[in-house]
């Protein structure tokens, strides 16, 4: 029998491959990495400069001690070149064709990469990997300023977590406020200023249009004629999911790799997971839907099919200068926020015309009431009743 093969050893790809694991200890199983295949949590790669902790830190398992652990064999440094679905193969760098019974897409997302003017724009480094933490601890050695392009919640959560660690910090974005996309203007108001406190220095409104190198730093020229000089500049603008192996392929692609609820993409026997995954119009590149695609998969891909269900997934962020956590309401709902301001934090619900709560924006002390409030919530993705044999 073909092995059911995993293309990805992120999040996605060995949590999927854990929970098989739980419903059948014997289908051979393959997953094929482009890196090291180390087994790390991706959040925290945000919050690990003030706790000082190396990249090597961060790792839990090798590749060789996850195969142990997962009774599969695993491939690291083994990109995939192209997808041949007719074929059920997959064709590796060195030419090699792998056969599969099914293929899962766990391919992750890529840093959106702005074109920026100027001789420094090829050094605007970016954190999406371990590797790339790597890289941004080794070149923060002596440096004391970082600027940041992007303050959602990528941007907001190394801010925070540079100054804990003592640097200066400059944060740049084309939204009013940080995190301008999930929280009303009060929430974002509460961060900002918490923020400031902690000694980010705030370019809002406008963006970033070229960096060049000055010294040994660089010069941030802003759309608004602005400058502002840093040791480092980072880019936090957004992810982009990783589609264009299942493009080339023929797969059905839009924002994502789109599937159906059985997370089946366009060829029966290809599914996706994780932040490269696109269903009923969503992309959601948090852990919470990676969790619960992977188990919703893993059962299908077992025998019993079963569709993926999104409970309402409140989103934590990791400011400690002022504790965030949203759940944006559903994509396409009509209605206002409503935000309470105090002292110590923010609390905003999103609710429709009769009163019903869609979603929540917590800060500061009001994050403790994430968990009555969730309760409340309506589901991301209710459950269709419509699954149908894999």
């Amino acid at each position: 029998m073909d092995p059911l093969v995993i293309i990805g050893t992120g999040l996605a790809g060995y949590s999927l491959a854990k929970e098989l694991r739980k419903l059948d200890a014997e289908r051979p199983l393959v997953l094929l990495s482009a890196d090291d295949g180390r087994f790390y949590s991706k959040p925290l790669l945000s919050n690990a400069l003030a706790k000082g902790k190396e990249a090597d830190a961060l790792a839990t398992a090798s590749a060789a001690e996850m195969a142990e652990q997962l009774q599969a064999e695993i491939r690291s440094h083994c990109p995939v070149q192209a997808l041949h679905p007719a074929h059920r193969e997959v064709e590796l760098a060195d030419g090699e064709r792998l056969a599969y019974d099914r293929l899962v897409l766990a391919l992750g997302a890529d840093p959106i990469r702005i074109p920026f003017a100027g001789d420094g724009a090829d050094e605007v480094l970016s954190v999406n990997d371990l590797a790339d933490y790597a890289r941004f601890r080794a070149r923060l050695e002596g440096a004391r300023k970082v600027m940041i392009l992007g303050a959602g919640l990528i941007g907001c959560e190394f801010a925070n977590d540079l100054c804990q660690a003592g640097y200066r910090v400059a944060v740049a974005d084309l939204a009013d406020q940080p995190l301008g996309r999930l929280l009303p203007p009060e929430s974002g108001a509460a961060l900002r200023d918490a923020l400031a406190k902690a000694r980010v220095e705030w370019h809002l409104g406008t963006g970033a249009t070229r960096i060049d190198r000055a010294g040994d730093g660089y010069r941030a020229t802003l759309a608004n004629g602005e400058t502002v000089e840093a040791d480092r500049v980072l880019s936090a603008i957004g992810l982009r999911p990783r589609t264009t192996l299942a493009r080339d392929a023929g797969l059905k692609v839009e924002r994502g790799i789109v599937t159906d609820r059985l997370l089946r993409s366009s060829d029966p026997h290809i599914h996706a997971l994780g932040d490269c995954l696109e269903v009923e119009g969503l992309v959601l590149p948090y852990v919470m839907p990676i969790m619960n695609g992977a188990r919703a998969l893993a059962r299908t891909l077992t025998g019993t099919p079963t569709e993926l269900v999104y409970p309402a997934m409140p989103v934590v962020v990791k400011t400690p200068a002022h504790p965030v956590v949203v759940s944006p309401p559903p994509m396409g709902s009509e209605g206002n926020w409503r935000t309470e301001v105090d002292a110590e934090g923010t609390a905003g619900f999103f609710e429709s015309a009769d009163g019903a709560l869609l979603g929540f924006a917590l800060t500061g002390s009001r994050v403790a009431e994430k968990q009555a409030l969730t309760k409340r919530l309506p589901a991301v993705l209710a459950a269709s009743g419509r699954a149908d044999a894999a």
